[in-house]
């Protein structure tokens, strides 16, 4: 049997569990669903006959892919399936799935008897016999009717309009070049595997290969990513995971982070791994994750399982994409041309009392303040008022702001924006995740519930016309992104990477600042202002001096043109 053959088969029973259990709706691209089938993960052993296991989908396959589902079309052992090829760009979409034995033929003659009606017999002896036969085939009739499923919504449909609904479902041409344009760069993922340790792994799998094929059961693991448990001595694994795992506060992963500060009890001259002191794990009563001076955590946490022998039997089979680039013409931001980039630039300071007037004017502004909310946290925090003083409407004329917001600050940032001169125009979600990428269930805050997400308000400097219209900057690039990420956490305070594109395509090449930033904050092309950051580091000579003139003790240097490293 050649590969494409144990592919159909494994199509086949993939496809049959997704819509059987509802995962996936048609109508659905080829390449949707493909994508489905290969996080649905391995098949079973048992699946194909032999001890050879049966081979795993990956993206690469979508051409053997879609020749299985237009095979299926046209007979399929677990229902019916009616594909449609686009002649513009030759994908293919499922428009419709339906199982059961039902649809796939003529009934079955044992359960339908198909035979002639029988003539009324007019002997009254034999009378009584035939009104029998009547009933019965009245009863059959009855039964096939009942059997055969009423016709959906969008079977209904002629073809014509089937067409339409397809259209309707795709997304635009201008959709998906910007999706393409600004897809990461890097492309890698690692799936992880449900079972999360080796062992398990193993166990599972040799129980389904029992089921199908007890005389062929080997314990191997599949060729995803797998996680060993860290049992310490105050290690409770009754108690289960731990949300945070590997950003626990009382893990030494946790403590190892170059951007983490020592807590309040164990405060030293340096800020963890950058110091010269050691950070202590938190010490006292308490279960740990939560608060200032807890326990080590006596929940389950995890670590990376890999050995050298790890998924040597998949092979690199990656393929770089062969595609003509294409890229789709946006606003290049407020200059109107490409612009250098320079390197990573912050200013460690008290952001309270520090002059914002010598920073000069910004189109973009991100801030992640320290809000007060009326929680134990491993930093300090500023008050209500001392947010509301804050001299943001020195740093814009004209832009964005983009402003973390958690708990009660939610509505506090609402109104220093006001105060500030802002309009909230937008909110983007962060949906929190852990090392397992699944949803983090005990957030550090929330009064009420845990938090698993935080929100960034985006407003604009509230600027109007004649007519008393809000004036959007026309360099803004609207509609590029979506305003749900989902991501992993890290160190206390790290927002997530994808935050920084979604800014940049939004205004690119303009002045942009982070304040209340840390270390792992700095980028290419944004200024940084905190207190954890160390030596100033300027790169542009007219800020450099207006530093300098205002603050003649501060040691600024810049660096030649030669020097600089411009992205």
């Amino acid at each position: 049997m050649s590969r494409d053959d144990k592919l159909r088969i494994v199509a086949s029973s993939a496809l049959r569990t997704l819509f059987s259990t509802h995962k996936v709706t048609a109508p659905i691209s080829a390449f949707e669903l493909l994508t489905h089938i290969i996080a649905a993960g391995p098949p079973h052993a048992g699946l194909l006959p032999g001890p050879d296991p049966p081979p795993t989908f990956r993206l690469i396959d979508l051409a053997q892919f879609e020749s299985a589902l237009e095979s299926f079309a046209d007979a399929w052992d677990h229902g019916r399936i009616s594909v449609l090829r686009e002649a513009r760009d030759g994908s293919l979409t499922v428009m419709e799935v339906h199982l059961g034995d039902a649809y796939k033929g003529a009934p079955s003659p044992s359960l339908f008897p198909q035979g002639r009606k029988r003539k009324r017999v007019v002997d009254e002896e034999a009378d009584s016999a035939a009104s029998d036969a009547d009933e019965e085939d009245e009863r059959v009739e009855q039964a096939r009717a009942e059997l055969q499923p009423s016709p959906s919504t969008l079977a209904s449909l002629s073809k014509d309009m089937k067409e339409v609904y397809n259209i309707l479902q795709r997304s635009t041409a201008k959709g998906r070049l910007l999706a393409e344009q600004f897809r990461s760069v890097n492309g890698s993922f690692e799936p992880i595997c449900p079972h999360i340790t080796k062992d398990d792994c193993a166990k599972a799998r040799r129980s389904a290969s029992l089921a199908s094929d007890p005389a062929n059961a080997p314990a191997t693991i599949c060729d995803r990513i797998h996680f060993r448990p860290l049992l310490r001595p105050h290690t409770d694994a009754s108690l289960g995971h731990c949300s945070y795992l590997n950003t626990c506060y009382s893990e030494p992963t946790y403590a190892q982070s170059p951007s983490i500060p020592p807590l309040p009890s164990h405060r030293q001259m340096g800020y963890g791994a950058q110091g010269a002191g050691a950070v202590s794990l938190p010490s006292g009563l308490g279960a740990g994750g939560r608060g200032k001076e807890k326990a080590p955590c006596r929940y389950l946490h995890f670590e990376v399982d890999w050995d050298v022998s790890d998924g040597v039997t998949m092979g690199d089979v990656r393929k770089e994409d062969k595609r003509r680039p294409y890229k789709l013409g946006i606003g290049l931001g407020p200059h109107g041309k490409e612009m250098r980039t320079l390197p990573p630039q912050w200013i460690n300071c008290d952001l309270r009392r520090f002059d914002y007037s010598v920073l000069g004017k910004f189109h973009v502004i991100m801030a992640d303040p320290p809000w007060d909310i009326h929680m134990s946290l491993p930093y300090g925090t500023m008050t209500d008022d001392e947010m509301r003083a804050m001299p943001i409407p020195t740093l814009q004329d004209e832009g964005l702001l983009f402003l973390w917001v958690t708990g009660r600050a939610m509505e506090v940032g609402r109104e220093c924006l006001r105060v500030w001169g802002y309009t909230r125009v937008d909110e983007v979600v962060w949906v929190k995740t852990n090392q397992l990428q699944r949803v983090i269930r005990t957030g550090r805050t929330g009064h009420w519930l845990n938090h698993t997400k935080e929100h960034m308000l985006v407003g604009v400097k509230t600027v109007t016309d004649a007519s008393g219209n809000l004036k959007f900057p026309a360099w803004a690039n609207r509609g590029l992104d979506a305003d749900v990420v989902v991501s992993e956490v890290r160190e206390t305070s790290r927002k997530p990477d994808e935050v920084y594109g979604m800014i940049e395509r939004m205004c690119p090449g303009g002045r942009k600042i982070e304040i209340f930033g840390r270390k792992h904050n700095t980028r290419p092309g944004w200024l940084t202002l905190g207190n954890q950051l160390g030596p100033d580091q300027i790169f542009e000579e007219d800020l450099a001096a207006r530093i300098k003139a205002r603050y003649p003790e501060r040691n600024i240097s810049v660096p030649s043109v030669g020097a600089m490293q411009l992205c």
